[in-house]
């Protein structure tokens, strides 16, 4: 196997069963290392011993090099996909198998781990027939947020992808800032441009509730707005948590959702399981669409969908209610029937 995406798959792995960042990324650092050099180079280097010495190996990565250039899936790599072949999450119904596709991911162009190409190759190898690249709008500084000129400098990226082989579609996107104002945090002319657009709240999270139900309708009726991500802003596991949900009125903002076709994301990663259960039966109450997504900032968290799809079965969210269910071209007719 080839010892790049031996690397690589070790580091999916571990992203998905939640190692820490700086054990991934000792994987990512040594296939980027090798990746500049031919095989037989690499070859050459592991069974004499020099590669040891470069940059970015360490005495783990080199095991796993050195096992594939003898011809060997390396034992790690073994062990890892034996620990990955168990379930995430249990009781996913009949929802996760009906998952088509994933809307909310990012790439180190803005906040994530890794870049496009790795974010796509993991989307495929899942399966999936669609994932939305949609990396931060440029307000959302902490996490080196696009501004128009780099985000149509990523939009060639994603069409350079698209134009090679396969069913599978990038699509272009954005998770855009919903500011306090309610504006969304990106040009009409640049959202006009996107496949999808999902909007979030991700500052002044303790606002009172009139304030936050003010700007979150706002940026519900804006015609771009497909998603409505992360809803509450809650985190209940990590660092970081736990963070309390925002106070909304979220009868008013359902409610908003489901008369501007703006679908209710499912968001599906461990430490935000966001909106909590309680919000997702007012929202199908409400009438509103759905969408599962990962939210993924490295490529082992495209799995979490998993949890995602778990939560809606869980709640009894019916799958024509979830419209990363939906055929790809269903999909973009909906998502640009309101601009």
């Amino acid at each position: 196997m080839d010892p790049v995406d031996a690397l690589n798959e070790i580091a999916f792995w571990l992203e998905r069963e939640l190692a820490p960042v700086f054990k991934v990324q000792a994987f990512r650092k040594a296939a980027a290392a090798i990746g500049k050099l031919d095989s037989a180079d690499v070859a050459d280097r592991a069974r004499d011993g020099r590669l040891k010495a470069m940059k970015g190996i360490g005495g783990r990565t080199f095991e796993v090099i050195s096992e594939t250039v003898d011809g060997q899936v390396p034992d790690y790599l073994l062990a890892l996909r034996k620990r990955g072949s168990a379930p995430l999450a249990e009781g996913t119904g009949d929802v996760l198998p009906l998952l088509r596709g994933d809307l909310h991911s990012h790439s180190d162009w803005s906040d994530g781990g890794t870049s496009i190409e790795l974010m796509a190759d993991a989307a495929r190898l899942l399966g999936r027939e669609y994932l939305a690249l949609t990396d931060h709008s440029p307000n959302l500084t902490v996490a080196n947020g696009l501004s128009a000129e780099r985000l149509a400098e990523e939009l060639d990226v994603v069409a350079g992808i698209n134009a090679g082989e396969g069913a599978f579609r990038l699509l272009a996107g954005i998770e855009v800032d919903i500011l306090e104002s309610g504006e969304l945090d990106q040009t009409p002319q640049m959202l006009d441009r996107l496949d999808v657009v999902v909007a979030s709240v991700h500052s002044k999270l303790r606002s009172d509730s009139r304030t936050m139900t003010q700007r979150m309708l706002r940026g519900i009726a804006d015609p771009h707005t497909n998603v409505l991500g992360h809803c509450t802003g809650r985190l209940v596991q990590g660092s970081r948590a736990p963070r309390p949900p925002s106070d909304f009125d979220a009868p008013r903002v359902f409610a908003a959702c489901a008369e501007n076709d703006v679908a209710v994301e499912i968001n599906s990663r461990p430490e935000r399981q966001d909106p909590p259960d309680e919000l997702i039966a007012l929202a199908l109450e409400a009438g509103c669409l759905f969408s599962i997504d990962t939210d993924a900032h490295a490529p082992g968290q495209l799995d979490f969908l998993q949890y995602g799809a778990a939560r809606a079965s869980r709640n009894g969210v019916p799958p024509e209610r979830i419209i990363t269910t939906w055929p790809l071209d269903r999909l973009l007719d909906w998502t640009r029937a309101r601009r």
